[in-house]
């Protein structure tokens, strides 16, 4: 569902939550900062939450289908390094994560505990493609590439929503440990 009054609307969610953060985010501030009438924003969104999945969904997706056309490595595990690295910064550096992590971190929970979302399948997706084509040339071991995508996902994760808690570690080291830590899993 995306057209101008769509990407219109999650603009404006995206700008509310990064003003007021997301409990004091309405759907008549959404449909007043997006120009277009309530019934418009009610019409396609029955309430907050579901106007802020969407909006993660494509504002993930779309860093990550930007990082996927940038990547560049001598081989298909060096691609994929490449790419979870480019992932986990861009996520880490996007103030709408931000927001959601410093004030309301328990709207991801879903996400980490209980289900996957569109976001984590998209990365799966990403994810399996690179693998197998690294697996064609020899730089990634045999393997499920669903199992090893997942598994990769689940590091990557705690990468971005851990990194509070470890302040103290300069941001290089963690970036050199994680890619140490790609290729420990992809290693033939």
């Amino acid at each position: 569902m995306s057209d101008a009054t769509t990407d219109a609307i999650l603009d404006a969610t995206r700008a509310s939550i990064l003003d007021f953060g997301i409990r004091r985010t309405t759907l008549t501030d959404v449909a007043r900062r997006a120009g277009v009438s309530r019934m418009t924003v009610y019409r396609r969104y029955p309430d907050v939450d579901a106007v802020l999945r969407e909006l993660m969904t494509r504002e993930f997706r779309a860093g990550m289908e930007e990082v996927a056309a940038d990547l560049q490595g001598a081989d298909g595990r060096e691609r994929v390094k490449n790419h979870i690295l480019a992932t986990v910064e861009a996520f880490r550096s996007s103030p709408l994560m931000a927001k959601i992590i410093d004030a309301e971190p328990e709207l991801l929970l879903p996400y980490i505990l209980g289900r996957m979302g569109e976001t984590q399948r998209a990365a799966i997706g990403l994810l399996g493609v690179e693998i197998a084509d690294g697996q064609i040339d020899g730089s990634i071991r045999a393997g499920d590439t669903r199992v090893l995508s997942q598994s990769l996902l689940l590091i990557a994760q705690s990468f971005v929503l851990s990194a509070g808690i470890a302040e103290d570690v300069p941001e290089a080291a963690l970036r050199a440990e994680l890619g140490r830590i790609v290729d420990c899993v992809l290693a033939t």
